[in-house]
């Protein structure tokens, strides 16, 4: 069986966003799961907590697909940002050993945004049901015009233009592999020591600031529902979740 057989894929010119897209399309029928939408524009593209993502149209790679983890209670629903950002470093690392998870689900090359991924999970019961996980990689785009503080693409990382269809193919060949494994083995504790090992300031002491303030701390650890612990300089661990903290320069 080919890799991408088990996805069944949609490309449209443009749309207001992938994940509403595939929305949409689930309320006029039922889906498979690993269904994709992938598109040339977006035209209200978003990620987490409703920020704007900048995507100039063709340049780079912005698509959503649908997963059906009812195994998994939503006790562990962050075990799925770890499946899906480790599928992403699958593809990049061999770009840039340079590249890294910053907590929880963006993707860093060095201090820089490469990309990102906004996860909308529905729920049945204490298990989830579906999710729609809307992914934007900086592909070929050379300007910015946002007023994203720090984003990058792939093509200044290596001087090279990307086929998007390629890396589209490459992911969902990473996702497979790993999903299956995933599946198969029930070994949630290697996707968390593996998320561990590529994450962004995972070692040293850093800046980051809180509702009470600037501080400095080093990483502890993730909670089992993706809460991320620091340690500060009085020897007291912090917990946040998301948006919670900000990672300071």
């Amino acid at each position: 069986m080919k890799n991408n057989e088990l996805f069944q894929i949609h490309h449209f010119k443009a749309v207001d966003s992938t994940n509403a897209r595939l929305r949409d399309m689930l309320t006029k029928k039922e889906l498979p799961e690993f269904t994709v939408v992938w598109c040339d524009k977006q035209t209200a593209g978003r990620g987490q907590m409703g920020n704007s993502w900048e995507s100039e149209e063709g340049k780079n790679l912005t698509f959503s697909l649908l997963l059906r983890p009812d195994f998994l209670p939503v006790s562990q629903q962050f075990r799925i940002t770890q499946l899906l950002t480790l599928a992403l470093m699958d593809v990049l690392r061999p770009f840039s050993k340079n590249i890294a998870i910053k907590w929880p689900n963006d993707i860093y090359a060095g201090d820089k945004k490469l990309g990102g991924i906004l996860i909308e999970n529905s729920l049945k019961g204490n298990s989830i049901d579906q999710s729609i996980i809307g992914i934007g990689l900086n592909l070929n785009q050379i300007h910015f015009t946002s007023e994203a503080p720090n984003p990058i693409s792939l093509s200044q990382l290596t001087g090279l233009q990307h086929s998007r269809r390629e890396l589209l193919g490459l992911f969902l060949k990473a996702l497979t592999i790993r999903y299956v494994d995933w599946l198969e083995s029930g070994n949630s504790d290697k996707l968390a020591d593996e998320y561990l090992g590529c994450l962004y300031r995972r070692d040293g002491w850093h800046r980051y600031a809180d509702a009470q303030g600037s501080f400095e701390a080093t990483f502890e650890g993730i909670a089992p529902d993706g809460h991320l612990l620091l340690r500060d300089s009085g020897g007291h661990t912090r917990r946040y979740a998301f948006k919670e903290v900000r990672f300071l320069p």
